[in-house]
């Protein structure tokens, strides 16, 4: 999810960063190795009030009123949806039943981390007869510091974070290289937002934000474009998210 200015792609098969200590510490972990076991869990570390952000926004993006984690970490996409984003339901849905593990922590506040940021993951007791595993990084703290645009931060907030990190386990898509080019895993999460009416994102990478601030404190601002299309008038319409590029983690 990061919006980078340097041109990195993200990619599953060149993830380089192996977290030492990725125990998955949850009851279902030992069963990983049965049939239809839950496979996206979050830790028990992390906060109830982040949990909760977490569940009430994807809740908001896929219609799942019922949406939640059970006592033991899994994410549990049970009920029936009116509304919401079809393709959003379906990439949980795989992600939930699908090959790999995938393990939510918080990282608020780490240097190294801008909103969200997914990495491959090594068990603890040997890897034989085990599914892959990968952790998604978040950091709660980063979407706090977020102005701009009401539409713009409805389509960018910590749910649209973690499905975008998820789109990169489950099907393999990459992030952009060039600017101006939101890239294949953005295209999806993109399809997501105009089922919600939402404007998309318009690039991969922020740009610089020309705004005054003040002298006394060290700030950086930078944004990130979002755009709709009004179908009766054929215009599109811009939209803006602002953010200090020294007060969230990994923005170089």
């Amino acid at each position: 999810m990061r919006p980078r200015i340097e041109r990195k792609c993200f990619s599953l098969k060149h993830a380089q960063l192996v977290l030492p200590l990725v125990c998955l510490c949850l009851s279902a972990a030992s069963t990983f190795a049965t049939t239809n076991v839950n496979r996206v869990l979050i830790r028990p570390d992390v906060s109830r009030s982040h949990r909760d952000e977490l569940v009430k926004r994807l809740r908001a993006i896929t219609g799942l009123t019922n949406l939640t984690f059970d006592s033991d970490g899994s994410l549990r996409l049970d009920g029936q949806a009116a509304r919401g984003s079809e393709h959003a339901r379906a990439l949980l849905a795989d992600a939930v039943s699908g090959a790999n593990v995938i393990v939510l922590e918080d990282a608020s506040s780490r240097a190294d981390v801008a909103f969200c940021r997914v990495v491959r993951g090594r068990w603890v007791r040997g890897e034989a007869g085990k599914p892959a595993a990968y952790v998604v990084l978040i950091d709660f703290t980063d979407f706090e510091q977020l102005s701009g645009d009401v539409e713009a931060r409805a389509a960018f907030d910590v749910g649209w974070g973690l499905l975008h990190e998820i789109d990169h386990v489950v099907t393999g898509s990459e992030d952009s290289t060039t600017a101006g080019v939101v890239g294949e895993c953005e295209e999806h999460i993109n399809q997501m937002r105009r089922e919600l009416g939402l404007p998309v994102r318009a690039d991969y990478f922020f740009s610089r934000a020309y705004l005054n601030a003040d002298a006394n404190f060290t700030t950086r601002y930078v944004r990130l474009s979002f755009e709709r299309r009004d179908e009766l008038s054929s215009e599109t319409k811009r939209y803006w998210l602002v953010w200090d590029a020294v007060s969230v983690g990994g923005s170089t």
